[in-house]
Formats: structure tokens, sequence, C-alpha cells
């Protein structure tokens, strides 16, 4: 008996589905019915469970105060249990687990925040500090230190943060695990240098890093006053270990080869040059210093490699043993020393939880590379880190993953069939075979990462394909295999002849990295997007990878509005330093104009986000703004007249004279101008930058967020009919968008 196609259907699908639905309409009649119904069939309704449970976390990061707990969880309970009740309607069920996995989200946000909370200072204070060093890094000036504080000198306890990082100079010879005491200039971690920017103080927090700064004079080591705990032990031999083997590789390599190859297998970057960063950067390929799924993906490959290969020498092993699922079990055990002997940073343990969800597919004899085992790895990263959500290292690493794995496969040329090749025609069809998925894999990385670079380092490197496509084969087929060989024989003593096979790889691909990045136009400065580009992008990129069927094609439209809100940047006008030590007003001629002294650090930031590419001491900076000892005055867009006050006497006149008036003094209460940003109102905000229009100015700041005021004579655009304000109305804040601490300054002092 033939069964019909649309019975065949229902009968695949589960039993609970099938009563409430007219299955009827999923005979081929519709081109939305076709494409549901295979989308239920290829199981693609799960992988959107982490995208809710996303959005959650964003709904957690969007509130201005802090939540109760009990909320969401109930909720979550609530339609959690409204979904059992309601399984055999598919509808009701359906929206009961995207409502159950937004609150899912939104509880994670909650948990993690209250799980991490430790105190940080709140000012600038010079104080003698005593505590345990967690891990050393060594860099070309110097030590930076982590230091589990023990005593703080005029700190109450409950004040007193948990983890300070502070910067000391070359000659110290400090080492993990080691009590020490000194007097330290400490600062709160510093906020994002303009509203939208990067948010060290965040990352921080979630780092229980309450403080960082520098030392004072000479460190001390001195006896504790009690043995430290476990996992301080531990965390310190890591550390001492990772040390270690990096100067042994940077030693054994030399020159600027041995920062990098030291840095491909520790994760110690400390010993890098600058300009050697400035070099990978400019051609696409600074990614293969920074450990991540790259890294993890060849180390545990090559593990698999070898204990296959090694087990299948023997012939009863291969024919008895599962000779697969050991080589899976291995790799999974030397990634996960791997992650820990490379510092556990945050983009690495996402890595590993990538790597071994993978292997376990295979243990499970699924398919190791599939979107379902992508959207496992990122709801377990996200429930361990919702903070991660909102940075570049998760957001470029699952989008370029889960773009390779939706559509390389539709790239790939298929073999052809028929004639016998030779041995030579199989060697070249091989080569241009991986040739072409190194191309493939690359370009839709690429594409599927260049909204997050964009929006997160202003810059795009239109090179980088060439960059990656010469330089990636020698990392997976030198570099990595030759990083672990060198560590297995580290123990032995017999790893410096593969440390040095390795630096000549690596200095191969610094010189691949200079011809490109030397190239006109290597790295494109752009205007940071703004959050309705990269949210409308990043749907387009999820509504092309998730779905199976030709429901992808939806996503031409989020992408076409996502490019749209791209190419037409809406620039602020005024960049505000939060403690106002300087300015950048867009002058008549549309570029940005420096006024006060601000940090260079703070200077490249307001650059980048409006697409400047000019660096922090060009002398055009400051070209329009005239200046004298008590201030400086510049004429924006629309002839307003922006004064920035440095010593009271300018008072008088700026304030009868010009339109904005920017200031980290107070304000006399005489100075009645249309917008006054003082001391006072800089600390309640923060960064803050200003957008002008013709009757009105908008606000956004770190802290307060956005608010709209109308100029005299106009009517706020937010609320008509209110009158105009002196100061913004406090508003829900935007989130700050973060980036991994090793990959650009903090700004704060060495």
């Amino acid at each position: 008996m033939r069964i019909p196609r649309s019975a065949a259907r229902v009968m695949a699908l589960p039993s609970s589905w099938g009563t409430s639905i007219e299955w009827r309409l999923l005979d081929g009649r519709g081109w939305l019915s076709k494409a549901i119904t295979r989308e239920i069939e290829q199981r693609r309704l799960f992988p959107w469970i982490p995208v809710c449970f996303g959005i959650g976390i964003l709904l957690f990061f969007q509130v201005d105060s802090a939540p109760a707990l009990w909320a969401p969880l109930g909720a979550f309970a609530v339609c959690g249990a409204a979904g059992i009740a309601l399984r055999r309607h598919m509808t009701a069920l359906v929206a009961m687990i995207v409502l159950s996995a937004v609150f899912a989200g939104f509880s994670a946000g909650v948990i993690r925040t209250r799980t991490v909370s430790a105190p940080a200072i709140t000012r600038i204070i010079i104080t003698t500090i005593a505590g345990f060093i967690e891990a050393v890094e060594e860099r070309e000036q110097g030590q930076r230190l982590l230091i589990r504080i023990v005593e703080m000198k005029d700190v109450t306890p409950a004040e007193r943060p948990r983890l300070v990082r502070v910067s000391i100079r070359a000659g110290a010879g400090l080492r993990a695990g080691e009590f020490v005491t000194g007097t330290a200039r400490l600062l709160p971690p510093p906020e994002a240098a303009w509203p939208g920017g990067y948010d060290f103080a965040r990352d921080a927090y979630y780092k229980r890093i309450g403080a960082v700064g520098s030392m004072v004079g000479q460190m001390r080591r001195i006896d504790p006053p009690s043995p430290p705990d476990w996992s301080l032990t531990l965390a310190a031999q890591v550390d001492e270990a990772r040390n270690a083997l990096t100067q042994r590789i940077a030693t054994s390599i030399g020159g600027a080869a041995g920062g990098v190859g030291a840095a491909l297998v520790t994760g110690k970057r400390g010993l890098i040059p600058e300009p050697t960063n400035d070099i990978l950067r400019g051609a696409g390929i600074y990614h293969i210093v920074s450990i991540s799924g790259l890294h993890m993906v060849l180390a545990a490959g090559t593990f698999f490699w070898l204990v296959r290969a090694l087990l299948s020498l023997g012939s009863t092993v291969a024919l008895l043993w599962p000779v697969k699922k050991i080589a899976a079990v291995a790799a999974m055990i030397g990634a996960t020393i791997y992650c820990i002997f490379s510092g556990s940073d945050v983009a690495t343990e996402r890595s590993l939880i990538m790597t071994l969800v993978m292997f376990g597919a295979v243990l499970a004899d699924r398919p190791a590379l599939s979107i379902r085992n992508l959207s496992i790895a990122a709801l377990i990263v996200l429930a361990r880190e919702p903070e991660a959500l909102l940075g570049p290292s998760f957001q470029m690493s699952f989008g370029a993953v889960a773009g390779m794995m939706a559509l390389v496969p539709l790239m790939q040329r298929k073999p052809t069939e028929g004639t016998t090749a030779t041995v030579l025609e199989r060697g070249l069809r091989w080569s241009s075979k991986a040739m072409l998925g190194l191309v493939t894999t690359t370009l839709v990385a690429s594409i599927a990462t260049a909204p997050f670079a964009a929006y997160h380092f202003q810059s795009l490197n239109p090179y980088g394909l060439l960059g990656n496509v010469l330089a990636l084969p020698l990392v997976s087929v030198v570099v990595m295999p030759s990083a672990v060989l060198g560590v297995l024989a580290y123990p032995f003593g017999l790893d410096r002849p593969v440390w040095q096979m390795m630096g000549a790889a690596v200095e191969q691909v610094l010189a691949v990295s200079a011809w490109v990045g030397n190239f006109s136009g290597s790295t494109v400065v752009v205007p940071a997007l703004s959050i309705a580009a990269l949210a409308f992008l990043s749907l387009g990129l999820l509504t092309l990878t998730i779905p199976a069927s030709s429901l992808r094609w939806i996503a031409l439209m989020p992408a076409g509005m996502g490019l749209a809100f791209a190419t037409a940047p809406d620039r602020h006008d005024m960049f505000i330093d939060r403690e106002g030590a300087g300015a950048a007003i867009r002058g008549r001629q549309g570029r940005l104009v420096l006024v006060g002294r601000p940090s260079d650090f703070v200077i490249e930031q307001w650059l980048r986000a409006d697409g400047d590419a000019r660096n922090a001491d060009d002398g055009s900076l400051r070209h329009e703004a005239r200046c004298d000892g008590t201030g400086c005055v510049v004429i924006a867009g629309h002839g307003r007249r922006i004064a920035f006050i440095q010593d009271y006497a300018a008072f008088e006149e700026d304030c009868r004279r010009a339109n904005v008036i920017v200031t980290r003094l107070q304000a006399p209460p005489t100075c009645r101008q249309p917008f006054v940003l003082d001391g006072e109102a800089l600390n309640e905000r923060g960064a803050t930058t200003l957008r002008f229009g013709p009757h009105a100015v908008e606000v956004t700041s770190v802290r307060k967020g956005r608010e709209v005021m109308a100029w005299p004579g106009g009517q706020s655009i937010q609320s008509a009919g209110a009158p105009a304000q002196g100061r913004p109305r406090p508003a829900r804040p935007v989130p700050e968008q973060d980036l991994p601490e090793d990959e650009i300054s903090t700004g704060e002092p060495d």
C-alpha cells in the first residue's frame, strides 16, 4: 500500500504534535507550508531556543536597577508548566517554550551577576596592599600582576576588592603564588570612553577585579599570614608552568616570532611587540594569536589523529576496538588539558565547550558538525557566562562556525564521476579541493564576522581573505602540530628543535602578514555600527544559517535593513570624556576637533567610533579649535558655539556667548546656557555624547542612557510640551559592548 506524502510527514513527527495541526495544509500546496514542514522534519526548531535564551540575557542587561530573582524564575516555572499542560497544542507549546527560554536567559543573567558580585573602589587611592599573586604576565615594560587581596590599608573588609590588577616595572622577578606587599596607586576600573564603546568596568566586574593601577616603589615578598587555599595554589602552579614554557619557547625561537610562537601555545601575549600586533591586525589574521576555536580544533584534531593512527597500526585493535571513539576521548582529554594550560580564558573555555560537544557527538554516533550541536554549545556557554553574549569573542566565533556549517556545503563542488583518475590527477584534485575548502571557509567566516568586527573594532580588513589563505595552511600543517609535539617533548628536554621548526613557520606567517598588511587600504576604519544595524545584521545571519528550508532567504530582508543602517551611520556631534579632561567636537569641515587633554586611548576610541583613521597625535585634530589659557572654543555645525572651559575666569564670557558649555569645574548658578555639562553632571553620567538637531539635542551617556532635550524656543522630541531641562532625565541604559581585555588597551596607567 502506498502512503501519501502528507501522511508520512505526520507519522514521522511526535504524536503529541499531530492532533492540533491541519496537516492537509502541509501537503505541498504552499511554499510556507512546505518550508515549515521541512523545518520540523529536520529538527531545526531547537536552535532557536538558544536565540530566545540570548534575548532574555539582552533584556536583563537593559534593566536600570537590580531585578528580583524570584520574578524571572517564577515566570520560567509557570511557562514551563504551561508548556507541559499544552503539549498537545503545537502553537501553544512553541509559545511556552519561547517564553521559558527568554525567562531562563533573564534568570541566568541575574544569578551570574549576583554570584560574581565583589567590592570595587569608587575613587583613586594610594594605599598599602598585601596579598597573593594569582597570575603574572610578562611584558616588554615589566610585569602585570593579578593579586588576591588579603589586606588593604584604610579600607574596610566590606569595601576591600577581592582582586586587583597592577603593573610593575621590569626587574621585579615576581612569581605566581608569592605573598607580597607594597604601595599601589589604584583607581576604579574605567568605564566606556563613549556610550557603546568598550566597557572595561563591566568586564572587570565579571572577573571580580575591583581596582586597577600600578605599584609605587618596590614590592616586597613576605611570609603570608595563612597558607593559600587549594584554588589559589593550583592557579599559581599552572601560571608558573605557563610562564616557564613561555620563556622556553620565546628564547628557543627568538625575536618577534618567539613571542608569537609562545602565545600560540600558552596564551601569554605580553612578549609580542606592538608593531608585530599591528602587522597581524593589518593582514586580518590577528585571531591566530588568540587561543580560541581555531587552536582548539587544531590541537584536538592533532590528538585525535595521532591516537587513531597509532591504534590503527595493529590489525586486531583496529578491527575489534572502537578506535574512533577512543581517539575522540583522547582528543577531549587533550583539549581540556590544553585549555587549562593556556590559561582557561573565557574565549578558550567557550572553544573547549564547543569541542567537547562535537566529540561527544562522535561518541554518540551522531554527526560531529551540526547546527544542533552548535546550539547546545551556545546554550551551555550562555548559561555559564551570560555576559559573554555582549562580547565579540562569542559573537564572532559562533557566527563564523554557524556560517560555515550552513553555507560551506552549498558552495562545495560535487566530485566528478566516471573516468578513473591517475595518482597525479587525484593529487591535483585533492589539492584543489583543499584550497577551495580553505578559500570557501575563510570567505564565509569573514562575511559572517564582518558586522561584529565593524561594531566592536570599527575596522575591516579587505585583504583578510588573502592573508588567511596564505597563513592558515602554515598554522594548520606546521605550527599547531609542532606545538603539540613540543609540549609532549618538553618534559624530556627534547623540545628545542621542535620549537625552532615551529618558529621557522611562524616567521613565514609574519612575512606573509607584513606583505599583505603593506597593501594600500589593508585596514579600513568604519564608523561604529548602531544597535539597530547590528541587531538586523545578526537576525539576518541567524535566519540564513538556522533554517534548512528556503525560509533562509527571508534573511535578505533583515540583512538589507542592517546594511541600510550601516551605510548611513548617525554619527555623534560631540564626545565628552568621563572626567571632563577633554572633548571631541564636529567642526564646520565635518571632522572631529579635539580640545583638552584626554588620554590617547580615549582619543583613539572616539576617532574609531567616528570612522576617522587619524591617530591621537595627529596635529590636524586641533586646527579648528581656538584656545587660550582658560579654555577653547569651537564653532560646530549650524554655527553653534561650543566652549570647553578650564578656568573659572572664562565662565562670564562663555556663558553669555556659547550654546554648549563643557567643563570639569562646577559651573556657577548664573550660567544659564541651553546646555551645561559641568563636573557635577559628568560625575552623574560618565562619558557622554551629543547629537545636535535644529530644535533639540540628543544626549547619550554611559550611566544615564539616552535623552532628548529641546533647545530654547523648541520642544523635546521625546515629550512635546516638556520644559527644557538643565540635565537629562534618567533613561534606560544601552548595554555597552566589550572586547577581550587582551585585544585592546584599557587606558589605565601602567
